[in-house]
Order: C-alpha cells, then structure tokens, then sequence
C-alpha cells in the first residue's frame, strides 16, 4: 500500500487557479513595468515549486525511481506516466529557470516578459488535471478494496 500525501498535492493544486489568472493577466498587459518584471517572477517561481513539490510528493508516494534533479523529477513522473512527454517539455523548461530566478536574479531581464508566462495557464492547468487523474487511476482502486 502507497502512502500518498494527497493533502499535500490538494492544497498546491488549489494554488494553480490563481496562479493561472495572475500570468493570463500579465502576459495580456504587459508593458515590462518594474512590478510587472517582480509579478512575473514570483509567477514563474511558484509555478516551478508547485510542479517539483507535487512531482516529489508523487516519487515519494508512489516509491518511483528517485529524482537527481528539479529537472529529473519531472522526468520521473512523466517516465510514470503522470504527464505526457510535451508536457513534460515545457515543465522541464519552466523547472530550468529555478536557478536564474532563485540564485541569479541579479541578472534576470525584469522588462522582458518571459515566453513561459504565457503560457502557464494552459500548461498550470493540463498538469493540475495530469495529476488528478493519475491519483484516481492508482489509488482508487485501493481505496475501493478496503
């Protein structure tokens, strides 16, 4: 039997709508201001963390092959079959920037807006259904034999 931290996964999950809205707005209005630059940043970092958390909540539960990476791990779960392989794509770019956002941010373009900002509602979304119907498919059927 898997332990699962699904109240864990529900509570990031829960953040994607939000996030979504946020970067659907900012890619609409963009005009590269200063808390423009600093929105767009925080969105691409939270998104980031929400993958990379649920993805190591998902190895952890599930005891899938360990993850040497942020990158890997959503290797990882799309090798299980969490993601599809184009989602796993664009996952992988958005975990790539954990370390221009959170280690050299000195260094990252505030007035430019970021291609992945655009794109995170669709991609936040897709992974957040991803995700939930994985769970369904692997513990329901345990939940339903006890």
């Amino acid at each position: 039997m898997y332990y699962v931290n699904r109240q864990a996964i529900a509570s990031r999950l829960r953040c994607i709508p939000e996030l979504a809205e946020a970067s659907a707005r900012l890619a609409g209005e963009w005009k590269g201001e200063l808390l423009q630059g600093l929105a767009q940043e925080r969105c691409l970092h939270l998104a980031l963390e929400i993958v990379t958390d649920i993805g190591s909540f998902l190895i952890d539960g599930f005891m899938m092959r360990d993850a040497g990476s942020y990158e890997d791990i959503v290797g990882v779960i799309a090798g299980e079959n969490v993601i599809d392989e184009q989602a796993a794509g664009r996952l992988r770019a958005l975990v790539a920037l954990r370390r221009p956002l959170v280690q050299d941010y000195d260094l990252w373009q505030r007035p430019q807006l970021h291609p992945l900002t655009g794109e995170l509602p669709a991609l936040l979304t897709a992974f957040s259904e991803s995700v939930k119907a994985y769970l369904r498919t692997e513990l329901d059927p345990w939940e339903k034999q006890r």
